[in-house]
């Protein structure tokens, strides 16, 4: 079952970078957050240590609490520009109404 995540990362990993990364430069980042993933993923099911467990258990979470980060940034500069953008063409949410 292992094998079946680690695909749907990559999968996840591919859209986003082939699909979605010219829309913005920040899918390109997630999608090499989830290419580790699927990496790490992988690695869990054919190494015998447990990744998810111990030192490398925190590792992981430590890079995700990052990427998590770093996503919710991007998504608050965007989401700032894109009503800052509206606003200088005169609209508003109350116009939106």
């Amino acid at each position: 079952m292992t094998y079946v995540y680690a695909a749907m990362w990559f999968a996840v990993a591919l859209i986003l970078i082939f699909r979605m990364g010219k829309e913005n430069r920040i899918f390109y980042v997630a999608g090499a957050f989830f290419i580790l993933l699927g990496g790490w993923w992988l690695a869990d099911a054919v190494l015998p240590a447990n990744l998810f467990a111990g030192v490398w258990g925190w590792v992981l979470r430590g890079v995700t609490a990052a990427a998590l980060v770093l996503m919710c940034l991007a998504f608050y500069k965007e989401t700032k520009k894109d009503n800052e953008d509206s606003s200088d063409y005169g609209e508003s949410d109350e116009n939106l109404k």
